[in-house]
């Protein structure tokens, strides 16, 4: 498998950088604020896979002291000069100890698994960002569903890939952003939902809860699969005992 990271360059990079929450992505963080004050005490946050910081400053609006981290400078930059007065940080793949072991309330990962390939990789990643919260934190994982790449979206189309269709765990997927105005394929890893239980259990992680969020008739946007198929799922997740 040859799977290159789409975000992983400039061009790229900025054509993210200009995304809100339009269309499907609201879904993502519409019932975040609620999730997170039911599952997370205490104000400390990691962003991992903070990109260009739509989701570190999503974090701040909530009152969280928010350490953004990503692999990609390009999009480190970007989120700097968004965010004059945020913290973010380069890192490498599962070396977070000098970020502070057992000090974060809250892990958040938002999409970012969607470009993480091989179970030893994201094993890895997993065990790192895990020593980071505390005993009693929690780390909220969300991602697409095995359902975002087979149908149509709001913000997404799909029907020019077949091969989605019969994607196994660990296999690229491809989708066209509508949001954005580079609409180049985007690559993502696909991984089933039994698999990603499987990993988190490897990573010494157990599920507190799951989320599916479906869209409502009564919300200003142009629905297709949204309001009868999640496209993204939530996992809060804690440390095993």
């Amino acid at each position: 498998m040859n799977f290159e990271n789409s975000w992983g360059n400039q061009t790229r990079a900025e054509s993210y950088s200009k995304l809100g929450f339009p269309n499907t992505y609201y879904l993502a963080y519409r019932d975040l604020p609620e999730i997170i004050s039911k599952h997370v005490s205490g104000n400390r946050a990691i962003d991992f896979g903070c990109g260009t910081g739509r989701s570190s400053r999503f974090l701040k609006k909530l009152g969280f002291n928010v350490i953004g981290i990503d692999i990609s400078n390009d999009m480190l930059e970007i989120a700097r000069n968004f965010d004059l007065s945020g913290d973010y940080k380069l890192v490498s793949n599962g070396n977070y100890d000098h970020l502070g072991l057992n000090q974060f309330d809250l892990v958040q990962s938002i999409f970012t698994f969607d470009n993480i390939p091989d179970w030893e990789n994201r094993t890895n990643i997993l065990k790192g960002l895990r020593d980071l919260i505390k005993p009693t934190g929690k780390m909220i994982c969300l991602d697409s569903t095995p359902e975002l790449y087979v149908n149509e979206w709001a913000s997404f189309t799909t029907k020019d890939f077949q091969g989605n269709w019969i994607a196994k765990t660990g296999d690229i997927v491809c989708d066209i952003m509508l949001d954005v105005e580079d609409r180049r394929p985007v690559e993502d890893i696909f991984w089933s939902v039994e698999d990603y239980h499987k990993l988190f259990n490897l990573a010494g992680l157990e599920i507190e809860a799951t989320y599916k969020p479906l869209g409502y008739s009564n919300e200003p946007f142009d629905w297709k699969s949204e309001m009868e198929i999640a496209p993204w799922m939530i996992f809060v997740l804690k440390k095993c005992d």
